[in-house]
């Protein structure tokens, strides 16, 4: 069975972290210092568990009315099987929920083409985040009706 929970704030993040550490620290090389930025106290968080197992996560983070995207990571062994449609799919709907109507991302440029099947939009040339070319993308509106991957 699959399911998805949320997280606000400073709730236990055990789980999430875990993913995140083996996407992005061990998988991507990022710097610890770069993965915890100490941001996650002020964001959402989703966390999808297959089988009561925790496979995929990512968050939002809501300043000044701006809802941006992050931390969406599923584990390796798992890719393929969805769980990337399905949280984008939940990060935005919880985004317009809330009022977001409009949603921003920094995406690593190798994702791009997953974003823009939402309907994201690249709004930046390419620069360095945490060691890897990324670019900032942006999309307006509500639930999205493609089919993802």
């Amino acid at each position: 069975m699959i399911t998805a929970e949320w997280f606000f704030g400073d709730a236990e993040l055990k789980e999430i972290h875990a993913i995140r550490r083996a996407v992005f620290i061990e998988e991507q090389g990022v710097s610890e210092a770069d993965e915890m930025d100490g941001t996650d106290i002020g964001a959402m968080h989703l966390l999808v568990r297959e089988d009561g197992m925790p496979v995929a996560t990512g968050r939002i983070l809501i300043e000044n009315e701006t809802f941006t995207f992050g931390r969406i990571a599923v584990l390796k062994n798992l890719r393929g099987k969805k769980y990337g449609d399905f949280v984008m799919r939940l990060l935005i709907g919880k985004a317009f929920e809330l009022g977001g109507n409009e949603q921003h991302l920094h995406s690593q440029t190798h994702a791009v083409k997953f974003y823009e099947k939402y309907g994201f939009k690249t709004v930046t040339d390419v620069y360095i985040e945490a060691g890897i070319p990324h670019v900032g993308m942006t999309r307006a509106g509500g639930p999205v009706l493609c089919r993802g991957e």
